[in-house]
């Protein structure tokens, strides 16, 4: 069994190749590929992840390459994970929103909409080929942001091969599982939403409903990513909140907080990115592993403490991280289609959040909205679970954010500038249509390399 990495010269790719390794001799893998188009890329960041992989099974297969038909010829799964138009462009989107005072951030952000404008054609590109060269019954599990609008995007142009996964609500539910001293699988949650805008109204650990005593418990405003949310919004819901949705809830506190640190997410990530591929750049990989992954926990350190701190004004941690190459596996980045993968080889039943057509199961909604959710997989089914009773306030923002994907949608498939204009002036972070105008004019010149035939 064949699985590739569509970005494997992304920064993570190790995070993917332990995964993936850990996980083949009970799913079958036989060969794993990493392709980028980046060679620089692949050649240090793939390396390091084929170093993993061999560290863990010496036996799999690991090869690497830069040509997507290669890539993807007899694939059963594909993982993609993607970012056109690199750091740079990531930083031009989040300064163009915030010099018109709205948030820029890739996901949640007016940014995500034009960071949508060059994921879309290119993740197009790669399901077509997909289509040609995989193998029957293939599945391709997206990361690419903003996955909410891609997500939509890809199933509104009838690949219905692609799911939306996202890690944001498993790891929460494992930071969780730490409060307690708990394993992971005993603990379950009913989430529902949109990717990055979902809320869990239920957590049970061995079956039984801990949501309340949880929502009180000092150590979730400390210890996991509800410590951007202070505790009577918190008391507004009920629930646990996805921690993007801070950017909603603190609108104008997050403006100001990326403006006071005069550094974006996009300028932090490009730094630290520049600095340990100049470290790496040069090295034996193969010869020298031990130093080269010292010079990533060094970097990476730095980026996951830094996670969400400029935005919230929420201090990051400040301690040293470490990359266990034989610790068990958490899930994490790849863990979600794992689980899927599992699920769908074993027969066996299983409860996983995944970005998928909403069939019913969040009222109000149309049945094609892809939403985020928990559902039931099993060998030919994946079935979300219905939410009988959503709360008015998770709907109101639900639903005018899923008018905005939808708009979203429409606007890329047919490359329409007018319903552009629409989808970020129905978006509740921008709400305006002046700045919707000017902030699609200044996309489409910003992305004029990939934006040809807007009309």
């Amino acid at each position: 069994m064949k699985i590739t990495v569509i970005g494997g010269g992304g920064v993570r790719s190790m995070f993917l190749a332990k995964s993936l390794a850990q996980s083949s001799e009970e799913l079958g893998f036989t060969e794993i590929v990493f392709m980028d188009n980046d060679e620089k890329k692949l050649q240090i960041f793939g390396t390091m992840a084929k170093q993993v992989s061999k560290r863990i099974k010496p036996e799999l297969k690991f090869r690497m390459t830069t040509d997507a038909v290669d890539a993807v010829k007899d694939a059963d799964y594909i993982i993609t994970t993607i970012r056109v138009g690199g750091d740079e462009m990531r930083i031009s989107d989040e300064r163009i929103a915030l010099d018109k005072g709205v948030l820029g951030q890739e996901t949640t952000g007016a940014a995500g909409f034009s960071f949508a404008m060059r994921s879309v054609p290119a993740l197009a590109q790669y399901c077509e080929l997909v289509k040609q060269y995989a193998s029957p019954g293939v599945k391709i599990f997206n990361f690419t942001n903003p996955a909410g609008v891609v997500s939509q995007t890809l199933r509104d142009m009838g690949y219905d091969f692609t799911f939306g996964i996202c890690d944001a609500p498993s790891g929460f539910l494992h930071s969780v599982a730490r409060l307690y001293h708990a394993a992971p699988e005993t603990l379950t949650g009913e989430c529902y939403g949109l990717n990055h805008l979902s809320f869990f109204e239920s957590i049970k650990l061995d079956g039984k409903e801990i949501m309340p005593g949880l929502l009180e418990d000092p150590r979730l405003y400390t210890e996991t990513d509800m410590r951007f949310f202070q505790k009577d919004l918190v008391d507004h819901f009920g629930c646990v909140l996805n921690e993007y949705l801070y950017y909603f809830f603190y609108r104008e506190e997050a403006v100001q907080h990326i403006l006071d640190a005069k550094v974006t997410r996009g300028e932090v990530i490009r730094d630290v990115n520049r600095h340990m591929m100049e470290e790496l750049s040069g090295r034996d990989i193969e010869k020298d592993f031990e130093r080269c992954l010292e010079i990533f926990e060094h970097w990476y350190g730095q980026r996951n403490n830094a996670y969400m701190a400029n935005e919230t004004g929420v201090a990051g941690a400040d301690k040293p991280w470490h990359f266990d190459i034989y610790e068990k596996d958490e899930g994490g980045y790849a863990g979600v289609a794992l689980q899927y993968i599992r699920a769908q080889i074993t027969g066996k039943e299983s409860q996983m959040i995944l970005c998928v057509p909403n069939q019913g199961a969040i009222p109000g909604l149309q049945d094609e909205d892809v939403v985020e959710i928990t559902c039931t997989i099993r060998k030919e089914e994946c079935r979300p679970h219905r939410v009988e009773h959503p709360g008015s306030l998770q709907m109101e923002l639900i639903r005018r954010v899923k008018s905005y994907e939808r708009l979203a949608s429409e606007a890329l498939r047919e490359k329409n500038i007018a319903k552009a204009v629409n989808c970020l002036m129905v978006h509740p972070l921008v709400n305006s249509y002046s700045l919707a105008v000017k902030l699609v004019e200044e996309y489409l010149e910003a992305n004029k390399e990939y934006t040809e035939g807007w009309r």
